[in-house]
């Protein structure tokens, strides 16, 4: 039976009628499918090229918003740097001028407190010289009364002051 197949034609000899009716069927699955189905199908593919399109014009959209986002970000960073930058130069320039007046206080409490020990120098020397000079004047009293009780002539007594005299300017200086 295989034998007659072959030799009668078989499936690989062409059979005209079999060939026209298997081109009439495709011709009319193609009519078919063109009416029916070929239309939606286009559709759908139009509309996901347009939805993909769509996605790739929000996607470099929202690229260029990021970018831009991300300059804005840099430009306030920049300027938040220079304001940091400005406010530790201010708290420098403020903290050496608080220095320098503190500094200015202590010179001058400094000054002060010389002027007053000085001040206090100055009233402990009067007071000694005020003493000084009471107790030379009680010296004085004293000699002068030595000389009187002893009669001394009066060139005696002329040397007597004139050396005290000469004694209370040594001590004043």
């Amino acid at each position: 039976m295989v034998s007659t197949l072959i030799l009668s034609g078989g499936l690989l000899s062409p059979n005209p009628g079999l060939v026209f009716w298997t081109a009439i069927t495709f011709l009319l699955l193609v009519f078919v499918l063109s009416k029916v189905a070929w239309k939606p199908i286009v559709e759908a593919l139009n509309e996901r090229e347009n939805n993909i399109q769509s996605s790739i014009n929000r996607a470099e959209e929202a690229k260029r918003e990021a970018e831009k986002i991300l300059a804005e970000v840099k430009a306030e960073r920049a300027k938040a740097q220079v304001e940091a930058d400005k406010i530790v130069s201010d708290a420098r320039i403020y903290a050496e001028k608080i220095r320098a007046e503190i500094l200015e206080k202590a010179n001058a409490e400094a000054r002060k407190v010389a002027e007053d020990a000085k001040a206090d120098i100055e009233l402990a020397k009067q007071r000694a010289m005020i003493e000084l000079r009471n107790t030379v004047v009680d010296l004085a009293i004293e000699a002068a009364t030595k000389i009187i009780q002893h009669n001394l002539d009066a060139e005696r007594h002329k040397e007597l002051i004139a050396g005290v005299i000469n004694e209370l300017e040594t001590v004043e200086r």
